[in-house]
Order: structure tokens, then C-alpha cells, then sequence
């Protein structure tokens, strides 16, 4: 058996150059996941995406408001030529210019000036709509970004987990390696004094050069999880992060999660079923079209022509109607297009909360499958010491040879990799049981949640 084939298939890694950590940090799994759900580029996106769905709910209010626009303008004018014809009275029989008499004004300026002011009466509930659209659509970025930051908290747990697994790994392989390389030099005398065969020394050898082959990649291992996880927490580059191994304890404690509350309680359930509220609202919004708006208006103007005309106290106030004729036989394709998307939106509420009983399941059963494996395992690695104690007695009566006693020597290897594996599995199955029912991140000690 080779040892390379001990270190788990489960550790998650990624290409990239290895960074030599220089500055150790001991953090808490809690510190972790704080960090993650409020320093992370992907939590700071989604409280990004919240504040910009918070500020689209200002503009939509926005439209309920009066309207109040003011417009000046001051012109130089060059020497117009200006014919006044009919001005006070009919032009005489004769055809002649009764204003012939007159001088022309000279104007060489002109200023204007206007106020409008506007207040939406009605307009078919397009308003009232737009606004609560708006509305449930920030509640479901709101939710969108919970969600975002429990699934941060559990690439957090997981990475924390296999850091965990491939330090773990490097201690008892180094304590393995010890054990190999005195075997070399037991067998080396060994065979110096032609007590064994020289194929028996290569073999001990071998198997050496194979642990320290797995060494090297457990470090490996250790260097890209760790970063990994400085670098999803924003940490600087040759942080060594140290392990709390409390976390890891044996432990089978009795989570009571239910389907009906996973359903109750995720947050992405929560932002699609605002996101069909908001959905119901753009059906509103598009049967508003068959509707007319109205309008108050109000206005002042003034002119001021030098030498020319003055308007001045030009005040007015009305009401503006109007209505889109052939919106009555357009309208009716923007209804039927929102009522599509609403039904989208419920069939996707209904295929998500269908995942969501699936993944309770599924994290449960996982949950209680890491507690049975660690106990197997736990009982495995008694059996493999006693089964090494006594296989090393028969190496050293003649009993036994080599290859059961390097086989032997695996066996144990294998049974506390796959003990200290299953501790990190169980925590690592609970952890994902709390996501799957929506508590994940309310089971940790945040900052943003106190």
C-alpha cells in the first residue's frame, strides 16, 4: 500500500504559487467567520447590491412627489427690423401705413423667466405599484445578501475544516516518518551483520522515501488551504493561521431541524418570495396602462423685452389629463409578459423549496453518518495499534515478515488519518446541517449580528 494513497480526496485546493507563511495567527472559527461575512469582496458586493436596491427605493418614491422646474434666459439681441401692422385699429382703405408716423423701439435685449410646478393625482396605481416593487425588491436584496453571507460562512467552515485536516495530516505523518527512518537505521545494521536480507533493508527504505513523498504534499496542502482562507478573509498574504482544535472534539450532539422550519427560515426562499411580490406589482404597474393620469399644474411667466413688451404676474393652475389610445391593444402583451414572469418566479419558489427538503435531508443524513464513521474509526485505531504491537512481536520471533510488519505500519498510519478525518467531518456535517436549515450564521458569536 502506498502512503501517498492516505491523504484525503476531500481537501479542497486550488493551482496557484505557494506562499510561505511567516506570521502566525491563532483564530477561532467564530473570529473566521466574522471575518468572512463582513470583510470578504463578496459580502462587501452584497451590501453593495442592498444599498443600491435601497437608493432605487428612494427614486421610486421620488415619483409620488411634486415637480417644481424653473427656467431663465437673458438674450442680447442684434438690431432687429420691426413692422407693427394692425396694432390698436384696422389698416386705412387706402393702403397706406397709419403707423408711418411712429419710430421703431430699439431692442437690443430680452429676458425670460418660467416656473412650472406639477403634482401626479392619478395614474391607474402605476405610482403606488412602482414604489412597493421597489420596495420588495430591496427586501429580497436584503435577503439575497443573508444568504450570500451563510454560504460565506460555510466556505469558511470548510476551509477551516481541511486546514484543519492537512495540519492534522502533517503531525502523524511526521511522527510516522520518525518511525520509518529509525526502521532504516534498525534494518541498515541489520543488514550489515547479514541478520536480514538485503531486498527487506530496501524495502523499509522505500516505504520511507513514500511517507516523506506524502509529507511534502501534506505541506503542500497546508500552504494552499491556508491561503486559501487568508485570502477569502482579507488577511495579509503570510498569514499562518493556527487551528483552535476545540472545535474538533468528538462530539454527537442532537440537532432538531425540521423541513417546515428550513423552509421558514432560508434566506433564499425569503428573497424569491419577495421577488414574486415584486413580480405581482409589475402585473399592477402594466394594467395601469389602460388607465389615463392626471395631473395638477401650476405656472408663473414673465418676459421683459426692453423698449419692446413686459409680462409680468402671468400666474396659471390647471389640471393635465392624459391617455394612450392605442395602449388599450398594446397594454394587453405587457400584461401577459409580467403574469409570465410572476408564474417563473413561483415555479422557481416551488423547485427551490423542493431543493431545500432535499438538502435538509441529505445534511442530516450526512450529520448522522459522521458520528457513526467516527465511532468505527475510534475503535479502528485501537484494533490497528494492538494489531502493530503484536505483528512487530512476530517480526522480531521470525514469525512474520517484512512486508506484514511496513503493512502493518500503514494500517496504523490509516486508521489515525481516518480518525483525526472523521472529528473534522463531524463538525463539518453539523455546520452544514445549520446552512441547509437556515441557521448557520446565527449559530456564531457575529459582530453584525449583535
Amino acid at each position: 500500500m502506498k502512503i501517498k494513497q492516505l491523504l484525503p480526496l476531500g481537501l479542497l485546493l486550488v493551482t496557484g504559487a505557494a506562499v510561505h507563511a511567516q506570521q502566525k495567527q491563532q483564530l477561532s472559527l467564530d473570529e473566521a467567520v466574522n471575518l468572512a461575512v463582513t470583510k470578504s469582496t463578496e459580502a462587501s458586493l452584497a451590501d453593495t447590491r442592498v444599498e443600491t436596491a435601497k437608493l432605487e427605493l428612494g427614486n421610486a418614491k421620488n415619483t409620488a412627489y411634486p415637480s417644481f422646474t424653473v427656467t431663465g434666459q437673458y438674450l442680447r439681441v442684434s438690431d432687429p427690423t420691426i413692422n407693427l401692422k394692425n396694432i390698436g385699429g384696422s389698416a386705412p382703405a387706402d393702403g397706406t401705413d397709419s403707423g408711418s408716423g411712429s419710430s421703431t423701439p430699439t431692442v437690443n435685449s430680452a429676458m425670460f423667466g418660467l416656473a412650472n410646478a406639477g403634482l401626479p393625482i392619478f395614474a391607474g396605481g402605476k405610482i403606488k405599484n412602482s414604489i412597493a416593487a421597489s420596495d420588495n425588491a430591496y427586501k429580497a436584496q436584503t435577503f439575497n445578501a443573508a444568504y450570500t453571507k451563510e454560504q460565506l460562512a460555510l466556505q469558511t467552515v470548510i476551509l477551516y475544516t481541511n486546514l484543519y485536516k492537512a495540519q492534522q495530516s502533517v503531525t502523524l505523518i511526521e511522527e510516522n516518518l520518525k518511525s520509518a527512518n529509525q526502521r532504516v537505521k534498525d534494518f541498515t545494521a541489520m543488514e550489515e551483520n547479514g541478520l536480514i536480507a538485503r531486498n527487506d533493508l530496501l524495502k523499509s527504505q522505500l516505504q520511507a522515501s513514500n511517507i516523506q513523498v506524502s509529507l511534502e504534499e501534506a505541506k503542500k496542502n497546508v500552504v494552499t488551504i491556508n491561503y486559501q482562507l487568508v485570502t477569502l478573509l482579507h488577511l495579509p498574504e503570510n498569514t499562518e493561521i493556527g487551528i483552535e482544535n476545540g472545535y474538533f472534539k468528538n462530539q454527537d450532539a442532537q440537532v432538531a431541524v425540521t423541513e417546515a422550519d428550513a423552509i421558514a427560515q432560508r434566506s433564499d426562499l425569503e428573497a424569491i418570495r419577495y421577488q414574486e411580490k415584486a413580480a405581482e406589482n409589475e402585473i399592477k404597474i402594466a394594467r395601469a396602462g389602460y388607465y389615463p393620469s392626471l395631473s395638477l399644474a401650476a405656472g408663473y411667466v414673465y418676459i421683459n423685452v426692453p423698449n419692446f413688451v413686459e409680462v409680468y404676474n402671468a400666474a396659471n393652475v390647471g389640471v393635465g389629463l392624459s391617455y394612450d389610445i392605442a395602449g388599450i391593444w398594446k397594454n394587453n402583451k405587457k400584461i401577459k409578459a409580467a403574469e409570465s414572469r410572476r408564474n417563473e418566479t413561483h415555479q422557481q419558489l416551488d423547485l427551490m423549496t423542493e431543493n431545500v427538503k432535499v438538502q435538509v435531508k441529505t445534511a442530516l443524513e450526512n450529520y448522522n453518518f459522521a458520528i457513526k464513521q467516527n465511532k468505527v474509526y475510534t475503535e479502528a485505531v485501537t484494533q490497528a495499534d494492538e494489531n502493530y504491537r503484536i505483528v512487530k512481536d512476530k517480526y522480531d520471533n521470525g514469525l512474520v515478515d517484512t512486508n506484514d510488519l511496513l503493512e502493518a505500519d500503514v494500517q496504523q498510519l490509516q486508521a489515525k488519518l481516518n480518525q483525526t478525518f472523521s472529528k473534522a467531518d463531524i463538525t463539518e456535517r453539523f455546520y452544514e446541517l445549520l446552512n441547509a436549515s437556515g441557521k448557520l450564521t446565527t449559530s456564531f458569536n457575529l459582530t453584525q449580528n449583535k
